[in-house]
């Protein structure tokens, strides 16, 4: 057959040397991914299941990291570096090979939308990637999430004062009653009277990152010894029908629906 417009030279269509050739690279590109995770499984990479090795840290060189670390890549991130990179030293893999920076999105309660704070998140993904998943039976790594949770909302904050701090003014203390970036944020900015650019509240949220980071590594050096005990009283299912904050009412007023509650 005689190669023309519409056919190549083998009687073969256009379209299906494109689709052909279109499916020739996807499958190497699924082989050369494939590859790169029996690589990672292969040096016990992040691939592997949970739970990850966890040896014992300083909480106040943790701190000191993850208030370094805040200028650098922001709340979320700061705290799993604060832990991971030391434990990258300590232990290697799966810690070595785990992409930290990527969560830099936490920053702002999620790229600056208010919501969970990224000092929050982050305590968690390291406790559950520590402690391992709840689906699997382990429920300590969620109660320490829940229990980070709770004190952040409780503690009056900032706690940890850096060794060389960024800012010397001495910044104004709030308690937050939630774990909300734009409510611990805010109610810290109104007392304080700087606004969001400052380097007074940038230094805030340094130094709530670093405090959180100490308490985590405080309740995982607790949990590795075998006297972690939950201490989270958050309840929200049992008691209002639906997963919330316990403190609606402080910005929402009257107009919070009920939510209807199971029957018993």
């Amino acid at each position: 057959m005689k190669p023309d417009e519409k056919m190549g030279t083998w009687g073969v269509s256009r379209r299906q040397m494109m689709i052909g050739t279109g499916a020739l690279a996807a499958g190497a590109t699924v082989a050369h991914l494939g590859g790169l995770l029996k690589s990672a499984e292969a040096k016990g990479g992040p691939t592997e299941k949970w739970p990850w090795p966890y040896e014992k840290l300083d909480p106040a060189k943790t701190a000191e990291i993850a208030y370094e670390e805040w200028y650098r890549v922001f709340c979320g991130a700061a705290v799993i570096n604060s832990v991971f990179s030391q434990l990258r030293e300590k232990v290697g893999e799966p810690y070595t090979s785990f992409p930290v920076d990527s969560f830099v999105f936490l920053e702002g309660g999620m790229v600056g939308w208010g919501m969970t704070c990224g000092s929050n998140t982050g305590a968690a993904i390291v406790a559950n990637l520590i402690i391992g998943p709840r689906i699997a039976g382990a429920t300590q790594g969620h109660q320490i999430s829940e229990d980070m949770f709770q004190w952040y909302s409780d503690a009056s904050m900032p706690i940890f004062v850096p060794k060389t701090p960024k800012v010397t003014t001495e910044l104004v203390k709030t308690t937050a009653e939630s774990p909300l970036c734009h409510v611990s944020v805010g109610k810290w900015m109104k007392a304080s009277g700087y606004p969001i650019g400052s380097p007074e509240r940038k230094d805030r949220c340094a130094r709530v990152a670093a405090s959180n980071a100490f308490h985590l590594v405080e309740l995982l050096n607790s949990w590795k010894d075998g006297k972690y005990e939950p201490s989270s009283s958050h309840t929200p299912v049992t008691d209002y029908g639906i997963t919330a904050q316990m403190n609606c009412m402080e910005c929402h007023g009257d107009d919070v629906p009920s939510a209807p509650m199971a029957k018993k």
